[in-house]
């Protein structure tokens, strides 16, 4: 394309170990894909078992030193790479649309957003705390402490390349944790450029090493049967997640998962139409629906479906889909060929088995992975895109009667990370609130993420919470002192 930006300048290919970049010990190398134009944008080194062990050592060597530092100063730390990521915004935000395809003002957004969890657990790293208490039998004292958890292995997605890192590192970092991140294969290039950042902001070598690589398998396989390794935390799919906490299980190694996503969307009678269609746009097409918490399920009252419908096709039909960095892109391409055939397949399927396509509903003609924006109706009870996450740009709709059918069929699946519904009924919204069997509720509002929230979810959606006050327990100890009267 003629209109293709460069790479920005200075971002490393190589691995990040020790403070700095360097070659795969073999030295291998990988391609990482524009998936704009489906050509090669950068070749970055590709880790393997010997490369782990080097990051693990280097973790584990920095280990109590990092976890002696004053917590002020690993406060100074985050906040200076909170700083430097929003000087920064500009480059980071055309690194993340050139390797995962997000139009600018997305990734402008994204910065903004995983910056601030630098910043929130800036804050957090001083507000570590205990309790003493005399202990009821008058025998002595209770000292309670907490303690960072040890060298982190951080597994990190492609969708969100800067915020899902910021996520895991800073509450990491402030509670005094080493960690090694092994980002997705398709989007290194922001997590390298996001390590040299940190180490610009003062982070002592060792602390964080970055880890590309084009065998995930064996590379996290390898970290994780190490004995030395205390924490894992990942996001990704259920299914790598279940393999993930299996092998967890041979160290006992503590865990945070954030896996899939199934998100209803509700529609009561009483809804406000024109913010309910507001909300599912944002709920549905933020990061063109390669979202965890993206609404994957729509369910609208009967009264209201064909207007509701009708609106959101119109919506959905007038977004202009081209790469990222043009102007006037409101939706980039999927990130790779992997990810379009499986949505397309699901649209295919869906069609074939009833639905109606209100719009979109194909593949783009394209050099490069685009699909269009897509609104399916009349979906047969029973279809595979009712069950699995679309994780693209296409809102499927059902019908309802009841506030318990809706209840009960927003909560038909093993996932329970996010919900959503519009109504205007404050006892509705209270009781659907506490029904609805997920981990977090947007009421009238399709964007939930807040870096000063607890994220996370329940049954097949993952364990523990990121962000909020209760991040950062996530990578501490507690311990208990007895102290003599």
């Amino acid at each position: 394309m003629s209109d293709l930006p460069d790479l920005p300048a200075g971002v490393p290919t190589g691995l990040w170990i020790d403070g700095g970049p360097a070659p795969a010990h073999d030295a291998a190398k990988f391609d990482v894909i524009n998936p704009a134009t489906g050509a090669v944008l950068a070749r970055v080194a590709d880790a393997g078992l010997d490369d782990a062990r080097a990051a693990l050592d280097s973790a584990v060597a920095a280990q109590d030193e990092w976890a002696a530092t004053p917590a002020r100063r690993r406060s100074e730390i985050l906040r200076r790479a909170w700083e430097l990521v929003i000087d920064r915004t500009d480059e980071l935000a055309l690194l993340m649309t050139l390797e995962m395809g997000k139009p600018l003002a997305e990734a402008r957004g994204e910065v903004a957003y995983g910056a601030e969890f630098l910043r929130w657990f800036s804050e957090e790293a001083v507000r570590i705390g205990g309790r003493t208490a005399d202990a009821p039998s008058g025998n002595g004292r209770i000292l309670v402490t907490r303690e960072p958890v040890g060298p982190t292995l951080a597994v990190t997605p492609w969708n969100f390349p800067l915020a899902m890192g910021t996520r895991k590192i800073a509450p990491a970092l402030a509670a005094g944790c080493t960690v090694v991140v092994k980002p997705a294969e398709d989007t290194p290039l922001t997590m390298l450029l996001l390590a040299r950042i940190l180490t610009e902001a003062g982070l002592p070598a060792g602390v964080l090493s970055v880890l590309p690589t084009s065998d995930a398998v064996g590379v996290v396989g390898s970290l994780m049967s190490d004995g030395r390794l205390r924490k894992i935390s990942f996001t990704g799919s259920t299914q790598v997640g279940r393999t993930l906490l299996g092998q967890a299980a041979d160290h006992v190694l503590r865990t945070s998962m954030e896996l899939g996503g199934n998100a209803p969307f509700i529609v009561f009678d009483d809804a406000d139409l024109d913010a309910a269609v507001d909300g599912a746009m944002a709920a549905k097409m933020r990061n063109g629906g390669e979202a965890c918490t993206a609404a994957n399920r729509f369910l609208v009252h009967h009264s209201v479906r064909e207007r509701f419908t009708t609106a959101l096709a119109e919506r959905m039909s007038a977004l202009r889909t081209g790469p990222g960095w043009r102007d006037g892109t409101d939706l980039g391409p999927i990130v790779n060929q992997r990810q379009l055939d499986r949505i397309a397949a699901l649209v295919d399927e869906a069609v074939a088995d009833g639905a109606t396509v209100r719009t979109g509903g194909k593949t783009l003609a394209s050099e490069g992975f685009f699909y269009a924006p897509t609104v399916l109706d009349d979906i047969p009870a029973g279809a595979t895109i009712l069950d699995e996450e679309i994780f693209g740009p296409v809102a499927a709709i059902t019908g309802f009667d009841t506030e318990e059918q809706a209840i009960a069929a927003a909560n038909d699946t093993p996932y329970g990370l996010a919900g959503y519904f519009f109504t205007r009924d404050l006892g509705r919204a209270m009781r659907v609130a506490a029904a609805l069997d997920v981990g977090m509720v947007g009421v009238n509002r399709g964007i939930i993420s807040d870096p000063a929230a607890p994220f996370g979810g329940v049954k097949q959606s993952g364990l523990g919470s990121e962000g909020g006050t209760e991040g950062i327990s996530e990578y501490l100890n507690t311990k208990y002192i007895a102290l003599e009267a």
